[in-house]
């Protein structure tokens, strides 16, 4: 369970850099959860919840983009190299082999 509360938390800090208010968002969030559940005794709830916590990191890891306003109609992405994938180009016409 400790392991996977720290997990949380450097992931949210490499998620969210520099961005204060998004840092301090999930942080709460992070620290309420965790609180909530403490006092669960039974092995099958312990592990679901685990289980969602675990999803939770992947997602944030893998689908979290962080976007800052440069003007008032513009928004500069700032994707992290976990998220940059090679991409297959889409081809109308398969060429043959």
């Amino acid at each position: 369970v400790l392991k996977l509360f720290k997990l949380l938390h450097r992931t949210r800090q490499e998620v969210f850099k520099n961005d204060t208010r998004a840092l301090e968002a999930a942080r709460q969030k992070i620290n309420e959860e965790f609180r909530n559940n403490r006092d669960k005794k039974s092995e099958e709830k312990i592990n679901e919840l685990l289980k969602i916590a675990s999803d939770v990191e992947v997602i944030l890891r893998t689908s979290v983009i962080q976007a800052v306003h440069t003007d008032s109609d513009k928004i500069v992405l700032v994707p992290r190299k976990d998220l940059l994938q090679d991409n297959t180009p889409y081809l109308d016409k398969p060429t043959k082999k």
